[in-house]
């Protein structure tokens, strides 16, 4: 199964713009669905962005319209683009991937789970 370290985090200024990287140990191009997910401390954990089954990025509420996910197929690489953080953007952001797969019988395509998970990469936003 594919393994998932992220890098990137740190520290960074209230309005300002952060990368989250996360490498996998294998192609996961339209054979994982890949998402972010984020934790802070004495909070529910929040699935930030993701890649649906068709490839489709679908970002929380929270982020919308200052987030971007990529994914370079090339070296194996997902990303968090974080523009515009705030405070609340304060967490340990995790990358996951489920797999994706194609049901014959249904002829589509689903994410399964169970996630798998990286370490994660803390992000603090500082005003």
């Amino acid at each position: 199964q594919v393994q998932l370290v992220e890098s990137g985090g740190g520290s960074v200024q209230s309005g300002g713009s952060l990368t989250l990287v996360c490498a996998a140990s294998q192609d996961t191009y339209n054979t994982y669905c890949m998402a972010w997910f984020r934790q802070a401390p004495g909070k529910e954990r929040e699935r930030v962005a993701e890649f649906d089954s068709l490839g489709a990025p679908l970002y929380a509420d929270s982020v919308q319209g200052r987030f971007t996910i990529s994914l370079y197929k090339a070296n194996y690489t997902f990303y968090l683009h974080m523009d515009s953080v705030q405070s609340e953007d304060t967490a340990m952001y995790y990358c996951t991937a489920r797999v994706r797969e194609y049901n014959v019988y249904t002829r589509a395509y689903s994410c399964r789970e169970p996630n798998l998970w990286g370490r994660g990469t803390q992000v603090t936003v500082s005003s």
